[in-house]
């Protein structure tokens, strides 16, 4: 009995077959995971879910902005929980055992209240259904309205990635001495891709979300700017697909996108990739941390 012939290499995905794919994956929430293989970003160097959770550790009262589907808390919280169930293994370890333990006031435990809110209504739902296990009520609140919450609520808000942070509801809904830690998108961000399609863009546009500016505009809400941190980071999309579904998630990069309406330079990149390998573009980010006088 022979062997069937060998099929050779794995045929290339045609335009036609990875645009489907990108323009098919769901978009809602903030898991990137569907990416790996296909497009990579350098992380910034400060680890900021890390460092959010060890913020959380020492809050009694929190607040996430504009939390997408919840993934980025919930990473927070459960790195949050394993190093209280640890601490607490080890004091019962050493207590068992007679050894000097640090005082129980140093150890970090979770916040007495967590709270979360998401504007877009698919978001709404996914960050609900992972943080509720938590303790976590996720508000539902659009991002140009007012936080639906009291004057001096919460001891830290957090943010990762907010659209557009509103400094005078931040800054209304922390109690004196609270702290906002949170990463932002800095200026021209992704935009080797931003301007493949839409072409250069005017100055205002490529100096928004600047961290300059963000601080001037934070000390004006009446908050004290005690860090601030930026990095440029490399992004790399290894296919089309990966593209479409980017410009499909972050629907801000070229508003209005559709596949329909860019499919000529959609083409043209496919071809250059295949050409030239990846497109190269870079993000900005920066970490922000700032207090309210008390």
């Amino acid at each position: 009995m022979t062997s069937p012939p060998d099929p050779g290499p794995p045929r290339p995905a045609t335009f036609e077959d990875l645009v489907a794919e990108g323009a098919s994956v769901p978009t809602d929430g903030w898991d990137f995971s569907w990416f790996e293989g296909r497009a990579t970003e350098a992380r910034p160097s400060w680890g900021y879910a890390v460092s959010m959770a060890g913020r959380l550790g020492r809050a009694s009262a929190v607040l996430d902005v504009q939390t997408g589907g919840g993934e980025v808390l919930d990473f927070a919280l459960s790195r949050l929980a394993d190093a209280t169930t640890g601490q607490a293994t080890t004091r019962a370890t050493a207590q068992s055992t007679t050894e000097t333990t640090a005082p129980a006031a140093t150890a970090p435990k979770p916040p007495l209240l967590t709270v979360a809110t998401e504007g877009w209504p698919p978001n709404v739902a996914k960050a609900t259904a992972l943080l509720r296990p938590r303790g976590v009520a996720v508000v539902a609140a659009a991002e140009d309205d007012p936080l639906p919450f009291a004057d001096g609520a919460f001891d830290l808000v957090v943010s990762r990635h907010p659209v557009r942070p509103h400094w005078e509801e931040i800054a209304r809904v922390l109690q004196p001495g609270g702290t906002y830690f949170a990463q932002h998108i800095g200026p021209n961000s992704v935009f080797e891709l931003v301007e493949y399609f839409l072409g250069p863009q005017p100055e205002g546009v490529r100096s928004a979300r600047h961290p300059d500016r963000e601080r001037a505009d934070a000390e004006a809400a009446g908050l004290d700017v005690v860090g601030l941190r930026a990095e440029r980071l490399r992004v790399e999309f290894h296919d089309i697909g990966a593209v479409v579904h980017f410009l499909r998630k972050v629907v801000w990069m070229v508003p209005g996108f559709t596949v329909e309406a860019y499919e000529p330079r959609l083409r043209e990149l496919h071809e250059r990739i295949r050409a030239d390998g990846p497109f190269v573009a870079h993000s900005t980010r920066h970490l922000f941390d700032a207090r309210k006088p008390g």
